[in-house]
């Protein structure tokens, strides 16, 4: 599941994200907009955060930062997350940082 580029390993929350549990949906693809909505609707299982109020901005990153990155390791990034929109690698990408998870930095 990704959030923000951000690509999480949501195995240990398997009672939400496996299948046919709640939020399956989100698995396998970028979420953002649907995780800022708090939607499952199809058409929200996008990373486009275009047209989000202030209120989802900040739903979306209290979510990202105190559920996603607090409980479930990152594996990767998404192209659009470590690309520049030519293809080029972005050399201002930042890996995030989960100290409490003691991950091994890959990049």
């Amino acid at each position: 599941m990704a959030i923000k580029g951000v690509v999480f390993d949501v195995t240990k929350g398997k009672e939400f994200y496996g299948k046919d549990a709640p939020y399956n949906a989100l698995v396998g693809r970028d979420s953002t907009r649907a995780v800022a909505k708090m939607s499952l609707d199809p058409a929200d299982l996008t990373p486009d955060t275009a047209g989000l109020t202030a209120e989802q901005l900040g739903s979306l990153e209290s979510v990202f930062e105190g559920t996603y990155k607090a409980k479930y390791p990152i594996v990767g990034y998404t192209a659009a997350r470590l690309l520049n929109a030519d293809g080029s690698p972005d050399k201002l990408f930042q890996p995030e940082h989960q100290p409490q998870l003691q991950t091994k930095d890959e990049f």
